[in-house]
């Protein structure tokens, strides 16, 4: 797949905003979404958002996203983050699967919502792994006492560090986000949060 990866980024190298949204598009449809994302992403002034963001899995997340009661277009602004949906997905520290769970925290989840016999082998299911994040997402939003920046924030870096984080008075969200001191996480939150709300 690396090898793919590469092969692809060379032969779409010169491509023109139309190709390059065709290219996409042919990801796309072979439900190669990361690809079709980075790739729409690179057109200069002709642009397509429903490559950009795709909504893969829809009647999964719409589910998980109702059942944990919160928003649709977050669960999969924090997803296009993770993930660009490859639900084979595994970090260099080893979260793994659509919504990029550590396997301690989706094994936590699991036990939380009850469900039974649940492995870590199960972490790169679709619907497990959709349900854990939408899970731990609604944890981390009542953790930070609604607020879905803060909890984007908790999503990343932990609950404990983004209460730290949190000032003593109310901030702006965007004053918040530029507050926080892990660059990759404000980065992170920023992304998310732009993702979610172009969703």
């Amino acid at each position: 797949r690396l090898e793919a990866k590469t092969e692809w980024a060379w032969a779409t190298r010169g491509f023109a905003d139309e190709q390059l949204l065709a290219a996409a598009e042919y990801a796309q449809s072979n439900k190669w979404y990361e690809m079709a994302i980075n790739t729409a992403d690179n057109t200069k002034l002709t642009h397509n958002f429903s490559l950009r963001y795709p909504t893969p899995y829809r009647e999964i997340f719409r589910t998980s996203a109702n059942n944990a009661g919160i928003d649709e277009a977050w669960a999969y602004g924090i997803t296009r983050q993770e993930s660009r949906f490859m639900h084979y997905a595994k970090s260099g520290v080893g979260a793994a699967g659509l919504m990029q769970l550590m396997p301690a925290t989706a094994k936590w989840a699991a036990k939380r919502m009850g469900m039974e016999g649940y492995s870590n082998a199960m972490i790169h299911d679709l619907g497990t792994n959709i349900d854990l994040g939408t899970y731990y997402m609604r944890y981390t939003l009542d953790q930070m006492n609604g607020k879905a920046v803060l909890a984007t924030a908790a999503y990343n870096a932990g609950p404990s560090r983004a209460k730290k984080w949190m000032a003593t008075k109310p901030l702006e969200a965007a004053i918040y986000i530029e507050s926080i001191p892990f660059a990759e996480t404000r980065a992170y939150v920023q992304k998310v949060m732009a993702n979610a709300q172009m969703y």
